[in-house]
């Protein structure tokens, strides 16, 4: 059984590393296109629906991360 929990544990870990590697490159993004120098307002909107978007996700990276955390916690314990 330790090979299957040391699975979990490792691809919980990749998913993790990729969800918040993609959250800063959209966090990244929004904030180059809400700062740029371009007077077009459907730009800087789309930069600002990034960041919101980007938030949002955050917000549920950090609960999925502590779901995945309690969950190979309780496989770890049988």
């Amino acid at each position: 059984m330790a090979g299957v929990e040391s699975f979990i544990q490792q691809l919980t870990t990749q998913v993790t590393e990729i969800s918040w590697s993609v959250f800063i490159l959209a966090w990244a993004i929004g904030w180059a296109l809400r700062g740029s120098p371009i007077p077009i307002f459907k730009v800087k909107r789309t930069g600002q629906d990034f960041i919101e978007d980007a938030i949002m996700a955050a917000f549920w990276l950090a609960l999925g991360t502590t779901v995945f955390a309690l969950i190979s916690y309780i496989a770890g314990q049988f």
